[in-house]
Formats: C-alpha cells, structure tokens, sequence
C-alpha cells in the first residue's frame, strides 16, 4: 500500500509540473495574468531606429536576451504605443538583421519593429502593417571625396558604394550606372566606419539616418536626388512585420499606426535622434 501510495503521489506532483510549465501562456500569447505578451525583434544596432545601452531610463526597455542592457530608438517608442493600446506587455529580442523573418516565422517573436521596408519579396514570407515611417534613400559621402558635387545616380558611375547586407540599402546600389558594388556589411555602424575610414566612396542610408549621422560626423556630407535622379525604392517605408496567419493582430496594429498624431510621431523621432549614441 505504501509503495503505491507513492506511486500516486509521485503520479500527481509530476501532473502539477507539467501543467504549471503549460501555465505561462496560452495559444494566443496570454499569461496567467490575462495580460497580451508580444516579443519584438529588432537589431539593436540601427540608431536611430533602435540601439542598446547599458543604462535603465523611462522610455527604453530591457533586452530580453542580453541580460543587463536595454534598447531604445524610435522602433522601440513605436513598440511601446502598440503595447499600451492592446494593453500587452512588450518583450524586446534582440536578434542579426538576416535572422528576423526567420524568427518571426518560427514563434520566437511576435512582431518586426527594426525600420523593415515592405518589399516585395519579404511580402511573400510575411505581412506587413501601414508604414510608420516613409523612406527616401540617399547617399552619403566624404565631405572632402570626389563625389560631393554628385546630383544624379549616374554621377555615381565608378564609385565604390556600400550598403548593409539583407537590406534594400544593398539591393538598390546596382541601379547606380557602372558601380563598384561593395559587398554588404552587417550593421550600419559597420558602414558609418568604412566611410570614415575612406574604404568606400558612399553608403546607401534613409534620408533621416544620415541626418541623425550628420552631427556626429561632420566631416559627412549628405547627397539628396530630385524625382527621377535617384533610386527606385519600390516600397512604402518602415513597416510592422507579422506572421501571416495573425490577421486580426494586422488589423489592430494598422489601426493603431493610423492613429498615431503627425505631431507625436515627429516628437518621438525627434527625441531618438537627439538621444542615439554618439
């Protein structure tokens, strides 16, 4: 009786363990608490859209993955807006640019917040929301380079142009005539220091990243193109990427994108800017 009496107990204490680790979260991504969990991947190395630093403040967020650092940027304010309007908690996955649709794909995060342009390709693995951010790609270049005076992609021809690997910053770089088609790098910081240490003559960044690169590095200059002089992006900007099956999710977030004030938007990139690491 004794040996089968433990046998019983063992039998409901290894019952209790296992529905306890099946309590944090149902199918839906809602724990105990009722309260939404979304993870959110993002590079955090792509100022100022989203950085890491070492410091708590009252607008970053811990990396769930990097124990003791926190990301910040204007991805992680947009992240935040989308948390408090579903009334989720938001978890920030730090994760390699190339990994993200991967990841998305496989359940370790929920959503994309990391400046992802909507491109066409990417649309056949994933959905995107409305952009929360519109793009315009220019090039920047040494001050004191041959190409300061550049007002047309075909002023290009020759140079030596890089962009960061898996990007449009990359793909958009053989619309330059005669280019000299750096490989890809990984990270834009990993661009900003070939640029400044002369190894390439340009880089292909949004319009606002070089501003925000500008001040720091003012030994930059910034070459803008007029309509039909520069690059065909073929896309609609920085979008929210998630799985094809959370349609209702798509739906929610649009809704949430669309109500966000120009205003609070301009005040939000504004601030990551003057706050992105120098």
């Amino acid at each position: 009786m004794k040996n089968l009496r433990r046998c019983l107990m063992l039998f409901v204490t290894i019952t209790m363990v296992f529905a306890l680790v099946g309590c944090p979260a149902n199918n839906n991504g809602t724990p105990p608490s009722g309260r939404k969990v979304l993870r959110v991947g993002m590079e955090c190395a792509y100022a100022p859209n989203n950085w890491q630093e070492d410091t708590a403040t009252d607008t970053n967020l811990p990396i769930e993955n990097v124990p003791g650092f926190y990301a910040e940027g204007f991805d992680v304010q947009i992240a935040k807006v989308i948390g408090e309007k579903l009334d989720a908690d938001i978890i920030i996955v730090k994760l390699s640019w190339g990994g993200l649709i991967e990841a998305l794909n496989s359940g370790q995060i929920d959503l994309i917040i990391a400046g992802m342009a909507d491109t066409e390709e990417r649309k056949q693995s994933i959905n995107f929301t409305v952009p929360y951010h519109n793009s315009e790609y220019v090039i920047l270049v040494n001050a004191d380079g041959n190409y300061t005076n550049a007002t047309s992609l075909a002023d290009f021809n020759g140079a030596s142009i890089l962009g960061q690997k898996d990007t449009m910053y990359d793909t958009v770089i053989d619309q330059i005539p005669g280019v000299d088609h750096l490989p890809g790098v990984e990270s834009v910081p990993s661009m900003i220091s070939r640029l400044e240490q002369k190894t390439a003559d340009g880089l292909v960044v949004d319009r606002e990243i070089a501003i925000s690169y500008l001040d720091t590095y003012p030994n930059f200059k910034m070459i803008t193109f007029t309509s039909g002089n520069g690059f065909e992006i073929g896309f609609t900007g920085a979008c929210v990427g998630l799985r094809k099956t959370d349609t209702d999710l798509l739906e929610q977030i649009n809704e949430i994108l669309n109500s966000i004030p120009q205003e609070q938007h301009d005040a939000m990139y504004k601030t990551a800017q003057e706050n992105m690491p120098r």
